[in-house]
């Protein structure tokens, strides 16, 4: 990738940080619907099953869209991508303001979902080619704003619903999503912006060309992202159950794995410019196992506490890692598409997770065995892959 010139640098800046605003918002439209699920349940009559869904296909729809956009990049510019997601995010989330029944909320679910996923399929590549020489910075900061959105939402959202019903949410996501997008049109013809991707014209083939890096990171990140789901999505259950910490407790815990997100991000995304990609992300992956396999040890509330702090600060790390080492590694030519391939492919892996754990615990398994299992079963595969890098034969990626 070619470095931008002192003059565009700022330029390139101020659309970052547009950028990040946006994915902010993106991300806070996925994560928003959680904190409404009782005041959801009170308007429309619905049952627990019919919000559940509204949860469930913002997700589904944040994967649908991955190798479709991925296809869409061959043929149009990355921000031009962007300011597609930002206008559909303002358009949908608007749209459920209006919602007559629980379907059309479930509708305009779905079209956030697809906003999500189009937009860091599309926004990844551009970010790291903004500035080719600090990828992992700038994919840490954009992750930082992104993860901040999960961490606040819970409380922005209980702030609104004291004064306003579960409407407000979407009144000021859409407005601030039609601003936002408003900025990054503007910033966007002002800056100097990278031709890296003019090359990039064949999805399927980018995807063959760099199959061993996109097969790495759907392994690494599919996987443990698979165990995560399945674990997070049973935490607090898991804590009422097995820990004897109350309701209260268990959800404030799950607020702190989310919340050590925003530092991972962070840290993480520098680390990633200093250190080799691979042992990084291994590392990373260690820390994951350790501590997974350490909540199913520990019994106080302190202890729970700390684990589950090191935890989510080590499962969220992965993200900046893997991303720094794709983007970083991919070629110009083949950097979106094959990116592509690999977030579409890991969200799939990775969606079954909770079904599975669900499934296991309904056979009468215990917590504690389910989550043991998942630990070394991804510890296996770390063995496995730290022989694979020690013998040479893993994509190193770049320097």
């Amino acid at each position: 990738m070619s470095s931008p010139s002192a003059g565009s640098d700022a330029g390139r800046v101020r659309l970052f940080g547009s950028l990040c605003a946006l994915v902010f918002l993106v991300n806070f439209g996925r994560v928003v619907f959680a904190p409404l699920v009782a005041p959801l349940e009170s308007h429309f009559v619905a049952s627990e099953a019919a919000v559940g869904l509204v949860a469930t296909l913002v997700w589904l729809g944040s994967a649908l869209p991955r190798l479709p956009t991925g296809y869409l990049l061959t043929r149009v510019e990355r921000h031009r991508v962007v300011l597609g997601t930002g206008v559909l995010l303002a358009v949908s989330s608007l749209g459920m303001t209006f919602a007559p029944t629980i379907e059309f909320v479930m509708l305009g679910a779905l079209l956030v979902g697809l906003a999500s996923g189009a937009y860091f399929v599309a926004a990844n590549p551009l970010i790291s080619e903004l500035f080719p020489q600090r990828v992992g910075r700038v994919v840490g900061v954009h992750g930082t704003a992104s993860q901040l959105a999960a961490a606040i939402a819970p409380v922005f959202v209980g702030l609104l619903l004291v004064r306003y019903d579960w409407r407000a949410p979407f009144w000021l996501l859409s407005a601030a999503a039609l601003a936002v997008t408003a900025v990054i049109y503007v910033f966007a013809g002002r800056a100097d912006l990278p031709d890296a991707g003019a090359a990039d014209r064949e999805l399927l083939g980018a995807i063959r060309r760099q199959y061993r890096i996109v097969l790495l990171g759907v392994v690494v990140v599919g996987v443990a992202g698979f165990v995560w789901n399945g674990f997070f999505n049973f935490y607090i259950k898991y804590l009422i159950a097995t820990k004897d910490v109350s309701a209260s407790t268990a959800q404030t815990l799950l607020t702190v794995v989310f919340a050590a997100g925003v530092p991972a991000f962070w840290y993480t995304g520098r680390l990633a410019d200093r250190f080799r990609h691979v042992p990084l992300m291994l590392a990373v992956l260690g820390g994951f196992v350790l501590s997974l396999l350490a909540m199913t040890v520990v019994e106080s509330v302190i202890g729970v506490a700390l684990v589950s702090a090191v935890l989510g600060y080590a499962v969220h790390s992965l993200v900046p890692a893997i991303d720094t080492f794709l983007l970083d590694s991919l070629p110009d030519a083949d950097r979106a598409s094959a990116y592509a391939g690999y977030s579409g492919a890991m969200m799939v892996v990775q969606a079954f997770g909770s079904v599975a754990v669900g499934t296991l615990l309904g056979m009468e398994y215990g917590y504690d065995l389910v989550f043991r299992v998942g630990g070394l079963g991804v510890g296996a595969l770390l063995v496995a892959l730290v022989v694979l890098y020690r013998a040479g034969r893993l994509p190193a990626g770049a320097s």
